[in-house]
Parts: C-alpha cells; structure tokens; sequence
C-alpha cells in the first residue's frame, strides 16, 4: 500500500511539475516585487480603483446642481383642422353719433308713427344697419404648429439638500478610497502568506531530503550489519518502514510546494503554471530581535486604520443623508428664466411665422402637511447615523483588542522561534551522539531513528516558528495600520 501511494503521488508531482518546465527560468522574485505584481493585477483592486472613478464622477455630478441649468424643449403638431373662432358669418351692430346727445347711439328701427323703437318679442332692438364678419375671417391655419422654449433654471435655497447631497459624494469619494487602500492590505497580507508557505515548504522539502538521506545511510548501515551477522532482519525491516514513510512525507511536500507556488502566482495575477523563484528560499535564519511592537498609540491606531476610516465616513455620509431629509421639510427656492417661442404666432395677430418672448420668474414650493411623513423619514436617517457611529465605537473597542493579540502573538513568536533554536542544537548533538554509538556498537538502529525523528521534528519546528515570526509581524503591522503597501 505505501509503494502505490508513493507511486500516485509520484505521478501527480510530475505532471504538476512537467508542466511548469516548459517555462523559462526566471530570476528569483522578491517578496517586494511579488507585493507590486498581486498589486498591479488584482481584479478586486481594479474594481476598486474604478469605483474611485465612479465616486469622483458623482461628486463633479453634484457640484453642477450649483450651477444654472439650460435646456431646450421643442416640438411639432399636426392638426387635422383649422381653428375658426366663429361657427358662421357674423353681425355686428353699428353707432353713430348723435349731435343731440352728444354721443353714438346704436342704429335702430324705429316706428314711423311714434318714433319709438321697434323691439322684437323677446325685448331685443332690431338694428337698422350691421357690420358682417365672414367666418373666413377669423379662421387661422393651425395644420403645421412649430413651437420650443429655451428654459434657464437656478436653484436658489433647497433647504441644505444641494449642500448636504455634495458633502456626501466627497466623502463617498473618501470612503471608496479608504476601501481600496483596506483591500489593498489584505492583498498584501494574502502575498505574504503565500510567500511564507514557499518558503516554509522549500526549507520543509530540503529538510525531507536530508532526512530520507540520513535514513538511506542507516538503512545501507544495517543491510551491512545483517550480513554480518550482528543485526537481525527485523532492524532492517523498521528502517525500511521508517524510510518509506519519509519518502511519502517527502513526496507530499513536494506536491503541496507546487501547489503553494501555483497559489503564489495566482494571487500576484500570472498563469498558475508560472514558477516564481523566490529570493528568499533556502533561508535558515530571519535575523530577528525581540522588540516586537512593546508599545504603540491608540489614537494612532485609530486614525492609520481603513476599515475605521471607512466607518467614520459612513458616519458622516449618514449624518448628511439626515440632512437631505430634513430639507423635504424646508422651502425651495427656483430663478426661472424661458424664452419660448412659436409658428404660428399670436404676438402682432395671427401670423404663420416664428416669433417668441423672453419670460423671468421665481418659484416657491414650501411642504405644508403631508402626515408625519417626511418627519418619519428624517428620524429614521438620524437613526440610522446613530446606527453608525454605535458600530464605530465597537469596532474601535474591538481594534483595540485585535491590536494587543496581535502584539502578544507576535512576541510568543519570536519566543518561540528562540527556544526552537536551542531545541535544534540538542536535537543534532543527539543525532551525532546516536550515530556515534551505533558505529561503536553501544547503540541500536532504534536509537538511532529516534533521535532522526527527533531531529526532523526540531528542524520542522524552527521553520514553522520561523515563519510564524513573519506572518505574526506583518499582521501585526496590518492592524497598526503600518503596512507599507
């Protein structure tokens, strides 16, 4: 069964790696550059960036209510008829003036006999002489109607609303680069872990070398042995199990190095089959010391975070949507100024040509009762702002927690890595005394193994508490908000 796993895994790590060696060699990446390349090709952060776009936009959107506002609206009308004042032809009584009274009097029939005038049965005057109107003369061709208004719009007083509503867009304007810069950290974050698990798997892969090495000796060493007589079959069949189990662990670093190298080139935006060398592998000492963020400001904290400064923006943007609402509630005030015009036009009669007018005027729109509700509306934005500013608050007690995790895990770190070098100079100095023994006799093959495992597992300690210091420090960094980017 350990002979087919073997085999299996044998097979996956070459085609993984069969596929990587169709590319060039590169020269070995730093974890700056890998930095600078997940920041140049990340598609969230793309989006980000162009979301910044889209905040700068409306905020230049909200300057320009501002400003006056001209727009031209125009039109054409078909009429199937002509518009006629009168139904038929009319009459229309005259005057004359009259020398005794001085004035014009209506012409009207009058009684040769008595000299009254003659009225009709329904009380009305009979006119001796009218005046005709054709109904052809009152009748305008209004077939084809052209008309359109130039129309200039100034706000005057909206009750804050412009005000509040381009307050919002700068700090939208903030907020959407706040996010990118948080986003920004967390890549980075994610690349630094990354690297690390390379790093860490490289330094692993070599250390299961060594080990298999030493185990392939001492197999070699008791195959001797039970020739000669002084070791039994069983010894040698406890380093053949002990030595196929390190050429499966082996053969699983190997695979997860590759792996952990296709995740590497992801995060930094290349094809998955690129093999980004790395500076750092091979490492064997980080060089650290144990000052470890001993002391740091709060307020510092506070302010050098995103995600609170993302807060605080809410806060505010919610604080200026109050006050968008509480202008519903306020008068509006409008500078109107039109020229309109018209063919036909009614300006000097009845005319089939253009002609317009210029027209200034002033509108006032004051809310007078509309059933709480635009009250309502303002009391809900007002909680909601104190909503906000609540979730501030608990984000900085939690900040502030994070912050002294961060700083405790980051000193037992380096603790740790210090005690797994002394647990290394033990370990080989038992493995020398070990493989001493078993040349002079003293010791068995037993001894031997176990004080190669012991060795392999201080060895896997110092490298796990080794990059442990790294991502302790740059988380730490990442919650002081001191994360170069």
């Amino acid at each position: 069964m350990i002979f087919k796993r073997i085999l299996k895994q044998s097979i996956l790590i070459a085609l993984l790696v069969g596929a990587n060696q169709n590319l060039p060699a590169a020269e070995p990446v730093t974890l700056d550059s890998c930095r600078s390349l997940a920041l140049t090709h990340n598609k969230q952060l793309q989006i980000g960036r162009e979301r910044i776009n889209k905040a700068r936009y409306q905020r230049q959107e909200a300057f320009a209510v501002y400003l006056p506002s001209i727009d031209f609206s125009g039109g054409y009308v078909y009429n199937q008829k002509n518009l006629s004042i009168f139904d038929s032809d009319q009459l229309l009584p005259v005057k004359e003036f009259d020398l005794q009274t001085q004035s014009y009097q209506f012409n009207v029939v009058k009684n040769p006999m008595t000299g009254e005038p003659i009225m009709t049965p329904d009380g009305q005057y009979i006119p001796s002489q009218v005046a005709l109107i054709p109904k052809e003369a009152m009748e305008f061709d209004i077939h084809n109607v052209f008309f359109g208004a130039i129309t200039l719009t100034q706000p005057v007083y909206m009750g804050g609303k412009i005000v509040a509503m381009n307050r919002i867009t700068r700090y939208a304007e903030e907020l959407a680069n706040a996010m990118s810069n948080s986003e920004a950290e967390n890549i980075i974050y994610a690349v630094d872990a990354a690297y690390w698990q390379v790093v860490s798997l490289k330094a692993k892969k070599e250390l299961a070398e060594s080990y298999v090495a030493l185990l392939d000796t001492l197999r070699s060493n008791v195959k001797l042995m039970v020739a000669e007589g002084v070791a039994t079959q069983s010894d040698l069949l406890s380093v053949e199990v002990k030595y196929n189990e390190a050429e499966v662990d082996l053969t699983k670093v190997e695979n997860g190095l590759v792996l952990s190298r296709m995740a590497l080139a992801q995060i930094c935006g290349q094809p998955i089959n690129t093999v980004l060398t790395l500076k750092d592998e091979g490492i064997n000492d980080i060089g650290i010391s144990d000052a470890v963020a001993t002391s740091y400001d709060i307020n510092d904290v506070y302010a050098r975070r995103q995600d609170l400064e993302s807060l605080r923006l809410g806060v505010k943007i919610m604080e200026q949507k109050a006050r968008v609402e509480l202008a519903s509630m306020l008068p509006n005030v409008v500078l109107i100024g039109s020229y309109s015009f018209s063919n036909p036009n009614m300006f000097n009669g009845f005319k089939n040509r253009f002609n317009g007018a210029f027209s200034v005027g002033a509108m006032v729109t004051i809310p007078i009762w509309h059933w709480g509700g635009n009250y309502n509306k303002y009391r809900a934005a007002k909680t909601q702002a104190k909503i906000t500013g609540m979730e501030l608050d608990d984000a900085r007690d939690k900040v502030e927690l994070q912050v002294s995790q961060a700083a405790f895990k980051a000193r037992e770190a380096v603790k740790a890595y210090n005690m797994t070098l002394g647990n290394v100079e033990s370990a080989q100095s038992n493995l020398d005394h070990a493989r001493y023994g078993f040349a002079e006799g003293v010791m068995t093959s037993q001894n031997v193994m176990e004080a190669q495992t012991a060795w392999l597992k201080a060895h896997s300690e110092k490298i796990d508490a080794m990059i442990d210091v790294k991502l302790c420090d740059v988380y730490l960094s990442k919650v002081l908000g001191t994360l170069q980017r």
